[in-house]
């Protein structure tokens, strides 16, 4: 019998008579492997950790004063703007190493040795989103430790912990679609390539590192339907004061929206690829 028409019959009815709390701890021991194969790859980090510390030096001091000027307050007036951007960026950065890691684990044959195994095959994925936002948790705090050496003012600490939670649940939903490309894709760096075509127009075409006013007509209705510049809003203005509730909502629901859709599909197509 081939392994194939075995596999897949023990993915579907191994779900079903799991529990949640077997669920639960299937996703605790998936989490403590892919935390222990980042300690004997470091390198893997290498993105987290130095993605931060780029751009946040390469905006605020190659665009800071010019930008700057424009808001009214040179450089320091940038960095309290742009920070909070990046930190809008960081989920969608670290979202694209979802899908081609997951795509590396089925080239290299894990995925299919855990279709194998009697365990949520929900939890495989699970597993691989509560990881890739430790990630982004790590780079989050570095990034926010370069903005303050820069000149960042924390002057709302729950704000700033706002904000941070609901880049979090935002990048959560974002990694659902990189999940479905590492799964459908035919290699990492098929999904790299996808990525990129995706995260340039959404990040540049976006509020997270200069405001929109002076856009064009037709890239401002862009931006405007943009998650990612509502995201942004929505942390400026946790962070260092302003409107939220609009863009609040807007994030809120492009994220609820974006799980309920790409969550059920990025399962089925585990379960089901061959």
């Amino acid at each position: 019998m081939s392994t194939a028409v075995v596999e897949a019959p023990l993915a579907v009815k191994g779900d079903s008579r799991i529990s949640p709390r077997a669920h639960a701890r299937h996703i605790g021991a998936l989490v403590r492997r892919n935390l222990l194969w980042i300690r004997q790859d470091p390198e893997s980090m290498f993105d987290a950790v130095l993605m931060p510390v780029i751009f946040t030096l390469l905006f605020v001091y190659v665009f800071g004063g010019s930008i700057g000027q424009s808001l009214g307050g040179g450089q320091h007036k940038y960095v309290q703007y742009v920070v909070p951007g990046l930190m809008a960026m960081m989920g969608m950065n670290i979202a694209t190493a979802v899908g081609t890691g997951f795509n590396q684990d089925f080239q290299t044959g894990v995925m299919d040795r855990f279709r194998t195994l009697p365990i949520g095959q929900g939890s495989v994925l699970f597993a691989k989103i509560v990881v890739e936002l430790m990630r982004m948790l790590v780079a989050t705090t570095i990034l926010m430790i370069v903005g303050v050496l820069v000149g960042f003012d924390i002057t709302n600490w729950p704000g700033l912990f706002a904000a941070v939670g609901l880049a979090t649940l935002f990048g959560s939903a974002l990694m659902w679609i990189f999940l479905v490309l590492g799964v459908t894709m035919k290699n990492a760096q098929s999904v790299q390539a996808m990525g990129f075509l995706v995260l340039m127009p959404l990040q540049f075409g976006s509020s997270i590192f200069s405001p929109t006013g002076t856009m064009p007509g037709w890239l401002q209705n862009f931006t405007d339907y943009n998650p990612l510049s509502s995201l942004a809003d929505a942390a400026r203005g946790l962070m260092v004061g302003g409107p939220v509730t609009h863009d609040l909502w807007v994030t809120l629901g492009w994220t609820a929206a974006l799980t309920v859709v790409m969550a059920p599909i990025a399962i089925h197509k585990f379960r089901t690829k061959n």
